[in-house]
């Protein structure tokens, strides 16, 4: 597991984080903060967010009607997604106050500006390790790219584990480190990484595969490596960027301001992708199963 090497993370720093950057975040990645997933390499930057979305829902294997519970939903563009092509009830949990107002706002707005009632998609503005919700409530669980700024990444599977029902399936898109990267990689990539990006650690994948299976997941994980339809994602987050601080006095200003702690990832999304073109960064999915026969009990 990479760490940040400095205070640890936890989730008054992840809330803070994407409240500061909230409108950087959206102007480069719009409703969907997370990568794109490039198969066959000529779609749009919003057809590949979304066809990451729609690979989940196939790992997921969602029937209409069924109960997912997306964590870390962010501005809520997954759940809208799962939850209007699916047929789903989704209930999304956020730790961000602004992408929780975003994410009622654009509820409201889809449904006229009138008040929400019994709705597909329900939001939570809760630290996942603190949400409460019903043991055995979901058909499915899906975690694009939020377990990594879990406090326990153990912890946070183990409650994961509770709320799916015997046979629901958990997906998850996680940011990993290569297995066995090199010291120097480590200093001035990964590391710094974890601590500007607010990430409590990298996990490799043999990590994330057995934390899953501690949790009492059946032994069967399926993993899949998808670097290389991803990694285009900061090609374009970065020249985005750019052309962000030649056109916008603001985001300069922000830049130079000493007093902003979060302004130094601008310089982050050039080592994220310096860190995938080396290959010391990997992005996988993985989709796990909660047994049929499991019991109610706490996992170890």
């Amino acid at each position: 597991m990479i760490l940040p090497a400095s205070t640890p993370t936890h989730p008054g720093t992840v809330a803070a984080h994407y409240d500061t950057l909230d409108r950087y975040y959206r102007e480069l990645w719009g409703e969907h903060v997370h990568h794109g997933l490039w198969e066959r390499g000529d779609e749009t930057p919003e057809e590949a967010v979304v066809a990451l979305v729609h690979l989940v829902a196939e790992m997921a294997a969602l029937d209409p009607g069924d109960r997912v519970c997306d964590v870390g939903c962010g501005y809520g563009g997954t759940a809208r997604i799962l939850a209007g092509a699916y047929g789903v009830r989704v209930e999304g949990v956020t730790v961000s106050p602004e992408q929780y107002r975003r994410a009622l706002a654009h509820e409201r707005e889809a449904r006229g500006g009138g008040v929400l009632t019994r709705p597909a998609v329900r939001y939570h503005l809760r630290d996942w390790m603190e949400t409460r919700l019903p043991r055995e409530t979901f058909h499915a669980v899906v975690a694009v790219e939020s377990m990594t700024h879990m406090p326990s990444l153990q912890g946070a599977v183990d409650r994961i584990w509770r709320v799916l029902r015997p046979g629901g399936r958990f997906v998850a898109c996680v940011w990993l480190a290569r297995e066995g990267v090199g010291a120097p990689a480590r200093k001035h990539l990964l590391e710094p990484i974890c601590r500007e990006g607010r990430l409590t650690g990298l996990p490799t994948a043999r990590e994330f595969r057995r934390t899953l299976v501690r949790a009492g997941f059946a032994p069967g994980v399926v993993a899949t490596d998808l670097s290389r339809y991803v990694r285009r994602t900061w090609s374009v987050t970065v020249a985005r960027g750019l052309r962000r601080l030649v056109s916008d006095r603001e985001a300069r200003r922000f830049l130079l301001d000493p007093e902003q702690p979060d302004r130094i990832f601008a310089a982050t999304m050039v080592r994220i992708w310096l860190a995938f073109h080396t290959g010391a960064m990997r992005y996988g999915i993985f989709t796990a199963t909660r047994p049929p026969g499991s019991g109610t009990h706490t996992p170890s």
